[in-house]
C-alpha cells in the first residue's frame, strides 16, 4: 500500500523554527522529517497521558518561568 503523506500546516515562533532546522541539519534530517518524527511521538505520549492537560502537567510538579512561557499559547477550550 505504501506511506500516505498528508501536508500539515502550524504556526510556530520563528525562533523555534530556526532551532529546529538547525537541529535537522544536525540529524541530516529535513525539516518535514524530524516534524513528522516529533509529531508520531508526541500524539503517542498524549494518547498515554489522556488529555492535553496532564501531557503538560505530567513530570512537571511545579512549573517554572521558562515552562509558562513555552506553553503560555496553549488555551484551553471548553
Amino acid at each position: 500500500m505504501g506511506i500516505w503523506k498528508m501536508s500539515v500546516t502550524m504556526r510556530i515562533r520563528p525562533e523555534l523554527r530556526a532551532e529546529l532546522v538547525e537541529f535537522a541539519a544536525g540529524e541530516q534530517r529535513s525539516l518535514g522529517n524530524l516534524g513528522a518524527i516529533l509529531l508520531e511521538w508526541g500524539y503517542a505520549q498524549l494518547k498515554a497521558a489522556g488529555s492535553t492537560e496532564r501531557l503538560l502537567r505530567r513530570g512537571n510538579h511545579s512549573k517554572g518561568a521558562a515552562q509558562q512561557r513555552d506553553t503560555a499559547w496553549i488555551v484551553k477550550r471548553g
